[in-house]
Order: C-alpha cells, then structure tokens, then sequence
C-alpha cells in the first residue's frame, strides 16, 4: 500500500467520524472531505488534560471515541462540570471567533480520542467557501439547544430531582417498563455530569432502589417504576 493511498484512507476514515457529528450534519462529502483535511488525530489517556482555561486555542474539537469533561474550577477550588462529550459531539468551537483562548479545562475521564479541527485552516476554509458556514447553522443551532437543555437540568434543586429527570429522559412513555439503560462512562462520569459527587449519586441510586423504582448492577440500570420517578419529579418541581 502506497503513503498515498494510506493518506486517502485516513482522510476518508476522519471524513467518517465528522459526518457522524451533529455539528456537521448534512454537510455534502466534499466539504467534509476538505474539514478532514486540516484535522488532526488526538489520544488521551484517562485524566489526561487536553487544554487548560487561558491557554491558546488551536481549534476545536469531535470527540472520536471515550470521554471529555468540560468544566471549570470556581473560587473555592471546586469543579463546576460545564457537559461531558462523548463520540460525535464537538467542543469548544467559541474559540473560532476569539482570541482570548480556551474559556474552561478539559480532561478525558476514559481512555479517549479526539478529533481537532485547527483553527486558522477552518477559518481559512470559511473564507473560500462561505457556502460551508451557513450549512453549519443548522447543525450548531441543534448542539445548542442541547447544551442549553443540560444547562437547564443542572438548575434543578437537589441531585434526587436531577438523577429522576436524568433517569426519565431515558424512558419514553412509548416504552413499557423496564427499561435497561446501559452507561457509557463510570459512575463517577455520570456524577459529574449530574453536578455531584460519586457518594451523592450512589446514595440516591440506593434511595430509588430500596423504593424499588430502579435496580442497578454495575453500569447497568433497569427502570422498573418510571410513572414513580415521573411523580417524584412533579412534587419536587411542584408541578
């Protein structure tokens, strides 16, 4: 096999990873192939830091497999957990219209790998095909409104109404209960998420459990009342 050849099919493998991100759905396979091109491969070790806030943006990012806590680190020292990416979501693409650099830290918290689209080549790449930027819109206006919707469920008054919401959103009342859900990530990850600690959130698996609304089994989680968790959730948010 030629490098040629090699290189092609790395750039098509990349192109790949890119279509599935929402960021970049719908994009026809030239203006993928030409993103692919200005990307570059990125492997994390778990708790590996990928950037620090302040530091100087090189772009942003897919994630390609694994996981990457967003967060940042208050006055008290504590980790505020801004969203957790997994494969196919994208971060930090503020950066493309700053010069202040990255505006928070982020660390794998798995073994992981993330895709980088470097900054000036994308820039550059706008300017010539300004075409580009209005078929992203659509796909940026979607991971908003998902950020958003996360930002939403962390305002939620106790870490017992967040893991019912959580935990509920998963549970379609098209499905009959139980509803298995399988984790992505640890406990821990799904914690952080949540805005706790893995204590906290092992207590209140524990509370749904001994109230038999859920049963858990390592990172398995089975729905068993989800009409219970729906109730809990109107009290608590006196709905």
């Amino acid at each position: 096999m030629t490098d040629a050849t090699l290189t092609q099919l790395k750039q098509a493998a990349l192109a790949n990873t890119l279509r599935g991100c929402q960021l970049f759905a719908g994009l026809p396979a030239d203006d993928l192939a030409a993103i692919a091109a200005i990307t570059q491969v990125r492997a994390l070790a778990a708790n590996e830091y990928l950037f620090r806030e302040g530091d100087a943006a090189r772009g942003f990012y897919v994630v390609q497999r694994g996981a990457v806590n967003v967060h940042r680190v208050n006055a008290a020292g504590k980790e505020q957990v801004i969203h957790i990416f997994r494969a196919g979501e994208s971060f930090a693409e503020a950066t493309l219209a700053t010069e202040t650099g990255y505006p928070a830290d982020a660390r794998a918290v798995e073994p992981s790998q993330v895709l980088l689209v470097r900054k000036a080549e994308f820039v550059r790449l706008l300017g010539r095909r300004p075409e580009l930027a209005l078929r992203m819109l659509a796909g940026m206006s979607l991971h908003l409104r998902t950020l958003v919707g996360q930002l939403e469920d962390l305002t939620l008054k106790d870490v017992e109404t967040r893991l019912a919401n959580w935990l509920v959103k998963r549970c379609p009342l098209s499905v009959r209960p139980p509803v298995t859900l399988e984790l992505s990530g640890t406990k821990r990850v799904l914690a952080a998420e949540l805005g706790t600690v893995s204590e906290t959130l092992s207590r209140t698996l524990a509370k749904f459990r001994d109230q038999k609304w859920i049963a858990v089994k390592g990172r398995t989680i089975v729905i068993l009342a989800p009409e219970a968790l729906r109730s809990l959730l109107r009290r608590n948010l006196g709905a």
